[in-house]
C-alpha cells in the first residue's frame, strides 16, 4: 500500500531528521522518522511512502543496503543524503536504483525541490502508462514477502495465486496442463483435484483485472490447459 503526500526520512542525526521533516510539513507533505535501516526496511514491507529520503551511513542496515532490499518489492523514489562526496559512492548510490542523490551539507530548500521535481515524473510516468494500455505493465515479484507488484500495486495474492502467476510470468506462451499446475504450486494445499485449478485461475484474473481493467492474460487452451500470453495476446480458445 503505498500513501500519498508522505515521506519517510531515514536518517539517524535527529537535528537534521527533525529540520527535513518541518521542510516537509511546510510544502504540504506528511513525514515520518526513523533513524535504523533494519527498522525502515521493516515499516517499508508493511506501507510504503511516496518518496523516500534515505541517509547512506545508518545503524542497523546502511543505505545501500536498504535501496537494494527496497527495489526488490518497490519503485517508490528514493533520494539518498550522505557525507560521502566520492564520485564513485555518488554512482554507486545511483546504480542500485536511488533516484537522486545531495551532500550534506546540503539545503533543504533544495531538497525539497528535487522531492517535487522526482513527484512531478512520477506522476508523468504514471499518466503516460494509463494513457499507453498496449504498454507492458510494471512487475515486480517478492519472492521474501510471497507478493507481485503489477504497475506499482500490491496484489493481494493466495499463496498458490502467488506461485501460479509467478509461474506463468517466467514461461510466458507455454501451455501447462492443471495438473502441471497443481503439482507446482499446491503441493501442500488441501485440493484434490487438478479441477481446483480452474478456481485459482478464475480468481487471479479477477485480481489482475482490478489494476489492469478488462486485461485477460491467461488463456485456457481446449484440452491442454492454461497459457500465459502478456497482457495484450490472443483471446481464449476455451473461454473464460
Amino acid at each position: 500500500m503505498t500513501i500519498q503526500n508522505e515521506i519517510l526520512i531515514v536518517e539517524d542525526e535527529a537535528d537534521l531528521a527533525a529540520l527535513i521533516a518541518d521542510y516537509a510539513q511546510a510544502s504540504g507533505f506528511q513525514s515520518e522518522i526513523i533513524a535504523n535501516g533494519a527498522q525502515a526496511l521493516a515499516r517499508l514491507r508493511v506501507r510504503v511512502p511516496q518518496l523516500i529520503v534515505l541517509d547512506l551511513m545508518l545503524p542497523g542496515l546502511d543505505g545501500l543496503q536498504l535501496c537494494r532490499e527496497v527495489r526488490q518489492f518497490s519503485q517508490v523514489p528514493i533520494i539518498m543524503v550522505t557525507a560521502k562526496v566520492e564520485e564513485i559512492d555518488r554512482l554507486l548510490g545511483l546504480e542500485i536504483g536511488a533516484d537522486d542523490y545531495l551532500c550534506k551539507p546540503f539545503s533543504p530548500r533544495e531538497l525539497m525541490a528535487r522531492i517535487k521535481v522526482i513527484l512531478r515524473r512520477s506522476e508523468t510516468n504514471l499518466y503516460e502508462a494509463k494513457s499507453a494500455p498496449n504498454k507492458a505493465p510494471a512487475i515486480c515479484i517478492n519472492d521474501k514477502a510471497c507478493n507481485i507488484l503489477l504497475n506499482q500495486k500490491t496484489m493481494d495474492l493466495t499463496r498458490t495465486e502467488f506461485l501460479l502467476f509467478k509461474h506463468f510470468l517466467q514461461h510466458p506462451g507455454q501451455v501447462f496442463s492443471r495438473a502441471q499446475l497443481l503439482d507446482y504450486a499446491s503441493q501442500d494445499s488441501l485440493d484434490v483435484t487438478d479441477r481446483a485449478i480452474d478456481s485459482h485461475i478464475k480468481n487471479l484474473r479477477k485480481k489482475i483485472a482490478l489494476i489492469i481493467p478488462d486485461s485477460n492474460p491467461i488463456h485456457a487452451i481446449y484440452g491442454l490447459g492454461y497459457r500465459f500470453d502478456g497482457f495484450d495476446g490472443p483471446e481464449d480458445n476455451e473461454g473464460k
